[in-house]
């Protein structure tokens, strides 16, 4: 009896070592997704009243972990049953988020043109804006969210399904604690830098203020990133899931990222334009008819 338990807990033991060693196989693996993922979802946090980013990062937090509980179980079983499917769920997802980010340079380029505000919050309607934010950036975290249960799963496709579950359950979660904490420490750079002012010496004065001055310029640096990301990320579906992008992808010798990325904002423009083009016409056929 005693060598039994002791047989287990080797067992155990044995198991835990090869989830914490694949586990760092898999975060290795995904490490250039996590930071898409931070930098889109960073941007999509910001924006808001002082008094509402830390709900409103909690609010997609939440819908990142249901998010996760939701694909993790879907993938097994879509891996196990239907593995060519993944395929076009990870292939629909790039052609979504492609689509979101020229979605985010038109308006840009829009308000540019027209010297316009109005990409700020209008306090007026600040919760109906808050809440169409809040579903848009649960579900680009849920598209992202399937690329990085796909490229764990794939670290670990040889392993026991048990070490395959733990470590793609660890991978997901620490994706979603470990992303959010860093967004929540960025919009609260204010109030840190106001709090080293009140309270530091010389040195800490000095790196509160510069803390203050920064975030404006951070928050633009991470919007433009988060655009860049969403383009590298969809074009790096297409990529390494569209064979006949394949040979592509090396013309003239330039990086492997900047031809996904180029990939990406010509996929978005074309869907983008596809749809504007579909509502115009419907546009046009309801005025005839009316």
């Amino acid at each position: 009896m005693p060598s039994g338990f002791f047989a287990l807990l080797d067992d155990v033991a044995a198991t835990m070592d090869d989830v914490a060693s694949m586990t760092k196989v898999a975060t290795q693996k995904t490490a250039g997704i996590l930071g898409d993922d931070l930098a889109v979802n960073a941007e999509k946090a910001m924006g808001f009243s002082s008094s509402r980013e830390l709900p409103v990062l909690w609010r997609i937090a939440k819908g990142s972990l249901l998010n996760k509980a939701i694909i993790l179980p879907l993938a097994f079983v879509l891996d196990a049953w239907l593995p060519w499917f993944i395929e076009w769920v990870l292939v629909a997802g790039g052609a979504f988020l492609a689509f979101e980010g020229a979605e985010k340079v038109s308006h840009t380029w829009h308000a540019f043109r027209s010297k316009s505000e109005d990409r700020k919050l209008d306090k007026g309607s600040a919760i109906p804006d808050e809440a169409q934010r809040v579903r848009s950036a649960i579900l680009v975290d849920f598209i992202l969210s399937v690329e990085i249960v796909i490229l764990a799963m794939s670290s670990v496709q040889d392993t026991a399904w048990e070490v395959r579950l733990a470590v793609v359950g660890l991978v997901a979660l620490l994706a979603t604690v470990g992303v959010y904490g860093l967004v929540a420490l960025i919009v609260r750079m204010d109030d840190m830098g106001l709090w080293l002012i009140q309270r530091g010496h010389a040195l800490g004065k000095a790196v509160g203020r510069g803390l203050v001055v920064s975030l404006p310029w951070v928050v633009k640096l991470i919007g433009a990133f988060g655009t860049v990301a969403l383009f590298v990320v969809s074009g790096g579906i297409f990529h390494h899931h569209l064979p006949w992008f394949h040979p592509w992808m090396h013309l003239w010798g330039l990086p492997t990222m900047f031809m996904e990325s180029v990939l990406g904002l010509l996929a978005g423009a074309t869907i983008l334009w596809i749809i504007h083009g579909a509502q115009a016409a419907w546009s046009w056929g309801k005025g005839r008819n009316g």
